[in-house]
């Protein structure tokens, strides 16, 4: 079942963003993931290396993927807050991620971030992993 949800397409492309970059996913503190069903967001904390396969759950119960824990994940509220407007989710996440980035994102701004990733995925055969950088 984890593969009709894009669980091996999205660690694939992980793996290939974090070898092409020689960055990992302990160095990423802030992260906009397709969060389409809850499910899939526990699922893609694995696919994407965040936390070990079979540990989703106790990141989550440590707080791990929150403010004050080891990697923001969906600053923005995630694509669910947003109704989920197809094509226009991929886009709201690039701006949230280059907010944080610019240390724009207010309220929701993350401390002392130089790298952010972003995840989308499409039911049936697309996974995008992007690897967002400070420049200087």
């Amino acid at each position: 079942m984890r593969k009709v949800v894009g669980y091996d397409m999205s660690e694939a492309a992980a793996e290939q963003v974090y070898a092409a970059s020689g960055v990992s996913p302990e160095d990423i503190k802030v992260v906009e993931l397709h969060d389409c069903f809850t499910s899939n967001e526990l699922l893609t904390y694995e696919a994407i290396g965040l936390t070990p396969e079979g540990t989703a759950e106790k990141f989550i119960i440590d707080g791990d993927n929150t403010y004050g824990g080891r990697v923001v994940t969906n600053p923005s509220g995630g694509l669910l807050s947003k109704g989920h407007p197809l094509g226009a989710t991929g886009l709201a996440q690039c701006a949230e991620l280059v907010w944080q980035l610019r240390g724009e994102a207010e309220g929701r701004q993350v401390d002392e971030v130089t790298l952010a990733l972003q995840h989308n995925i499409g039911l049936g055969g697309a996974a995008v992993v992007t690897l967002y950088e400070t420049v200087g």
